[in-house]
């Protein structure tokens, strides 16, 4: 099974990619649970909210993975966004993602840039703070030393070079069999 994640800052793009991999592939993506949560939630979400999230988010995407096509499935996030958001907001971040982080990986990460327009929504925090959020996750990818692409441009432009990356390594995978 090849699992390709979809990461990176607020109003990236990644929802977006995410679905439009996974059609172009024939295959399943794991939504990001945390936007039916926040959007479920009554309350301000709490340290406690996002380990939630986390183990909800891993549990879908171990369901889906059993409906993936062609050994391949898409990630719409990950547990780095959560340690990051975690992080940001409570200053610490769950011992239970971070465990998770350290043994659940991907085949590749596909770090989604900040050259696309801020898109508002309610339930996005940090417009101005993007780029400041994309040097951490590039920094926290190369701390975990995992295979990451930076993903720019405009949609079908991130569209295209996304596909050249995960054919490669579909490619790869292929000649290890």
């Amino acid at each position: 099974m090849l699992k390709i994640s979809v990461t990176g800052p607020e109003s990236t793009g990644k929802s977006t990619i995410s679905e439009k991999l996974a059609q172009h592939y024939n295959t399943v993506w794991v939504p990001e649970y945390a936007r039916t949560y926040i959007g479920n939630l009554n309350r301000p979400y709490t340290l406690t909210d996002l380990e939630a999230i986390a183990r909800e988010q891993l549990a879908q995407e171990a369901q889906l993975e059993r409906q993936a096509n062609h050994n391949l499935l898409f990630a719409d996030t990950d547990l780095l966004v959560l340690k990051i958001w975690s992080e940001n907001a409570f200053g610490q971040c769950p011992a239970w993602i971070l465990d998770q982080l350290q043994q659940h990986k991907y085949n590749l990460y596909l770090l989604m840039g900040v050259d696309l327009p801020w898109e508002p929504d309610p339930q996005r925090e940090h417009p101005h703070l993007r780029q400041h959020f994309y040097d951490l996750y590039k920094k926290e990818l190369q701390q975990l030393q995992v295979p990451f692409v930076e993903i720019s441009g405009l949609q079908e432009e991130r569209f295209l070079m996304a596909r050249q990356y995960i054919d490669k390594l579909i490619r790869n995978a292929e000649m290890k069999i």
